[in-house]
């Protein structure tokens, strides 16, 4: 049975709430700090490339593990080809002489990646709630499938996120030969991962020590490396201070009154 079209709606929703996980909590704390209009601007070309390019995985890598005409290895080249044409895309429009100038090339590559991973993971997820899916026991719209889609999305998103917003960072410090080669593999390494999952659901967990160990430094210096000193110094004080407020918000008892101080 063919793939419904409640179901391709969902497996899109679903992949888009990848890009919702992605955005709050990282880009939502940077109004004011940055363009955000143009922040948004490259989530829409994220996710017109993200097309192009999740294509190119289920027709090149996908669908060729599926009918076995290619071997890991050989399909892992491919998807390192796939990656490195997803960093020289990021690489060009992150270092355009606008957005350098602007010193918007990290949360730009942020939302960049955001909407590249979320089409490539709306792509699989379409795949995974396809009955048919051969030598998947996992396939169809259930419980399973949907619990791993999110898993999908959220992994997807983040972890083309990360190396975009890397590359924006090393942008403003004119390196770029050695990110480009570094992020391609770690796409490559990342869809082999999201691909082999809908087979095997515990590859996505593979890829998770990479995102939580590059997550840190994203937060703590990828994303605020185009701001001045002072314009870092007012982004932590007011992530403190935020963060402040919200355990506050949490701890405090109805009917008390609430301290001056916070």
């Amino acid at each position: 049975m063919a793939v419904e079209l409640w179901q391709t709606q969902l497996a899109f929703a679903i992949g888009i709430l990848g890009v919702y996980a992605g955005w709050r909590g990282t880009i939502s704390r940077m109004t004011g700090f940055y363009d955000l209009a143009g922040a948004v601007r490259y989530l829409v070309y994220g996710l017109i490339s993200g097309m192009l390019l999740a294509i190119c995985v289920d027709r090149i890598i996908l669908s060729s593990v599926i009918l076995a005409y290619l071997n890991i290895f050989t399909a892992s080249l491919f998807a390192i080809l796939i990656g490195a044409a997803e960093a020289a895309l990021v690489m060009f429009l992150l270092a355009r002489p606008r957005v350098v100038a602007l010193k918007a090339s990290p949360p730009f590559g942020w939302t960049l990646g955001l909407g590249i991973g979320s089409m490539q993971a709306s792509y699989l997820i379409y795949r995974l709630f396809d009955e048919q899916l051969q030598y998947s026991g996992y396939s169809g719209t259930n419980a399973v499938s949907v619990t791993l889609a999110l898993i999908i999305a959220a992994t997807s998103c983040i972890g083309h996120a990360l190396p975009a917003c890397w590359q924006g960072a090393n942008v403003l410090e004119s390196s770029r030969t050695r990110p480009f080669v570094i992020s391609a593999v770690a796409r490559g390494f990342l869809t082999m991962c999201l691909v082999l999952a809908l087979f095997a659901p515990l590859m996505v967990l593979v890829a998770a020590p990479a995102i939580a160990l590059a997550w840190g430094p994203a937060q703590s210096s990828w994303l605020p490396a185009g701001m001045t000193p002072a314009a870092k110094q007012a982004f932590r004080r007011t992530t403190r201070q935020s963060e402040k407020h919200k355990r506050a918000s949490e701890q405090r008892i109805r009917g008390e009154a609430i301290d001056s101080e916070e």
